[in-house]
């Protein structure tokens, strides 16, 4: 069994999924595929800081480099810790473990499963586009956009494979969206930021866009999958100010991954199409 699926039917053992659940998980980036996926979850991985010592009392993945160089993944269970499954106990014995995981939630407040967030009905309105040249760059706002599937908005930075947090791998990077009752929340907590200030590509009124985790979605006439939450980072307040990345947790708006071609307009309708 390659890596690949060694950390795809831990995960699935851990989380008691039906085997073939975890979809996409490659053998170069299997550890952040993964967490890609289960960020879908209201769920991620958490590194243990020295696997080789670590007691938990409960599921984490451990990774054995075995004496090949080649690597596995096993469950491990336990205060102390060993492989759960009675197979692992060979690799586990003959190889080194070298790094462990921890699935712990985004928000423990909410559920775990597809559509974690909840299953938002209704509709909403796209109020303002924006994309940026280059990373860092200032925001320009648009009318209209064409729009790419699995690139994102024309001439973004992202769509081109150049922002800040861009990798050619991970999901959820071709369009990100933020809710403009989010912004005014914030200005009434006492921190004014601009929707072109938020460097989220798409504005929107009227839905609730966490809501959407896990959910299929047309913008206009345009499919799209909302892959996971835009979740607010240092980054962010650094080139903003102070209190932004407190004020923005859990709505900071939504990753999304565009399914087809089309043109963005402001005016548009967003509205849920179901897990």
């Amino acid at each position: 069994m390659s890596f690949a699926s060694e950390v795809s039917s831990s995960i699935e053992r851990i989380l008691e999924l039906e085997p073939g659940t975890l979809r996409g998980i490659t053998e170069q980036r299997a550890v952040a595929d993964a967490g890609e996926w289960l960020s879908g979850r209201n769920l991620g991985l958490v590194p243990v800081a020295d696997a080789t010592t670590f007691a938990w009392a409960g599921h984490w993945l451990g990774v054995v480099e075995r004496t090949d160089a080649s690597r596995s993944a096993l469950v491990m269970f336990g205060s102390p810790s060993g492989p759960l499954e009675p197979a692992d106990d060979a690799i586990f014995t003959t190889g080194t473990l070298i790094a462990g995981y921890v699935i712990a939630p985004l928000n423990i407040h909410l559920p775990h499963h597809a559509g974690a967030y909840g299953e938002t009905t209704g509709s909403g309105i796209v109020t303002a586009i924006f994309t940026a040249p280059a990373k860092e760059a200032p925001c320009l706002a648009h009318d209209r956009c064409r729009v790419f599937a699995k690139r994102g908005l024309e001439g973004d930075r992202y769509a081109m494979n150049s922002g800040t947090f861009s990798h050619p791998d991970r999901s959820g990077q071709d369009l990100t969206l933020i809710a403009a009752e989010s912004l005014a929340a914030l200005a009434e907590s006492g921190i004014e930021l601009s929707a072109a200030e938020a460097r989220r590509n798409l504005v929107t009124e009227g839905i609730d866009l966490e809501g959407l985790v896990g959910q299929r979605l047309m913008i206009g006439s345009v499919e799209c999958f909302a892959s996971r939450l835009a979740e607010p980072c240092a980054h962010l307040q650094r080139i903003t100010r102070s209190g932004v990345l407190r004020g923005l947790v859990h709505r900071g708006g939504i990753r999304v991954d565009v399914l087809t071609d089309g043109e963005f307009v402001v005016g548009d309708q967003v509205r849920p199409l179901g897990p």
